[in-house]
């Protein structure tokens, strides 16, 4: 059994299985590398190192 296709936004890092993200409205691509799952924002400093502001599925490096 097979797992969702996530592609990872070039912008913004947010995993989706969209074509294009459906927060920042950029470009998806297959090739990214680590997985992110940020559940407070406010509270994380990888968050805020990432400089993500709102809760979801992150990758780490996109190509």
């Amino acid at each position: 059994m097979a797992g969702p296709n996530y592609r990872a936004c070039k912008q913004c890092s947010r995993l989706s299985e969209a074509d294009t993200c459906p927060v920042c409205g950029g470009q998806t691509s297959k090739e990214w590398q680590g997985f992110l799952v940020v559940t407070d924002f406010e509270k994380s400093e990888i968050a805020k190192r990432m400089g993500i502001s709102s809760n979801g599925k992150y990758a780490l490096k996109v190509r």
